[in-house]
């Protein structure tokens, strides 16, 4: 009958290396997740998301799913603690984002009082191009919502408070900023000969490239609840808008800047392009570490695909 070897675990504080907390009698096959919890008895008021645990000050975050005998540390453990501040689940993260860019750009063009000068409160403007706008900006964000309450799925992880505020930031703020142009009373829609044909090609982008993100969703939803013993890259289905992972790593990605690119298009806004500009750059960034993993993680990943945009990047 073979004995357990247990292990000894100490926490330090990762900047003053003051011992914070010991645990004796560590199963060998706890993970960093359980000793987080038995940290969190100690100090109640830093709960597991809060903590970040390293086997070295500067080295990187260890993951919940590790298992501690497979670490590259003996039968006594030496772990660093940092507090990650107040945290906040993704579901809650992502609807923070999206109501407000929701309900700020209604607000505009509502235009509500003391936005505009006080004859043109409560007025609506005569170009139809405007309410079209409101009709996709609000059907952008209402999409958003719906798939996060019931598409998505998420981790235990959370977000750092100070985070959120930041994003928050950014979308509520370029949401008023391109609201307050597009539904300025001095707003001029595209020119009259050619401005109801430009119009009406960039609507039927923006539905198109709204509809590819949201097939795109569901794909990886569907990739997802396989799992990780079921761990595989995602590929194109019968339906037509994921077609596109033939070509790129991140379509979902691929088809939101398609619908900012055909709003820019449909308000000929330069705050619009602009912000469009600003997402793409970013989620290029994103696209290519998304691109990078598959790659590292998959040997028979597809060559022909690159990160986000077909052939190019």
């Amino acid at each position: 009958m073979s004995r357990t070897t247990f292990f000894e675990v100490e926490v330090l504080d990762a900047n003053t290396r003051e011992q914070l907390c010991f645990l004796d009698k560590v199963e060998p096959h706890s993970t960093i997740g359980d000793i987080k919890s038995l940290f969190h008895k100690s100090y109640p008021h830093w709960y597991p998301a809060r903590q970040a645990l390293k086997l070295d000050p500067k080295g990187k975050l260890l993951r919940d799913d590790e298992i501690l005998q497979n670490l590259p540390v003996g039968t006594t453990a030496t772990m660093y603690f940092r507090d990650l501040g107040p945290q906040l689940g993704w579901t809650m993260v992502f609807l923070a984002e999206y109501i407000g860019p929701l309900l700020t750009y209604l607000l505009f063009y509502f235009r509500v009082p003391y936005i505009y000068s006080h004859r043109y409160a409560l007025t609506s403007s005569p170009h139809p191009v405007v309410t079209l706008a409101c009709a996709c900006h609000t059907f952008h964000y209402m999409k958003r919502l719906i798939e996060t309450i019931f598409v998505h799925r998420f981790s235990h992880g959370t977000m750092p408070l100070r985070t959120i505020v930041r994003n928050c930031a950014y979308y509520w703020g370029f949401s008023a900023w391109l609201a307050y142009y597009i539904n300025h009373p001095l707003y001029t829609p595209p020119c009259k000969f050619y401005g109801e044909l430009q119009v009406n090609y960039a609507l039927v982008i923006f539905v198109m490239c709204e509809l590819g993100n949201f097939s795109i969703h569901l794909t990886l939803n569907n990739l997802r609840g396989d799992g990780e013993l079921g761990r595989r890259y995602p590929t194109p289905t019968k339906n037509p808008f994921t077609w596109l992972f033939f070509f790129v790593s991140c379509p979902n990605y691929t088809y939101e800047v398609g619908a900012w690119v055909s709003f820019s298009i449909m308000t000929q806004c330069l705050p619009v392009a602009f912000y469009t500009l600003l997402g793409f750059i970013q989620m290029t960034i994103w696209a290519k570490g998304k691109h990078k993993a598959y790659s590292r993680e998959f040997k028979d990943y597809p060559s022909l695909r690159m990160a986000i945009i077909p052939l190019l990047l």
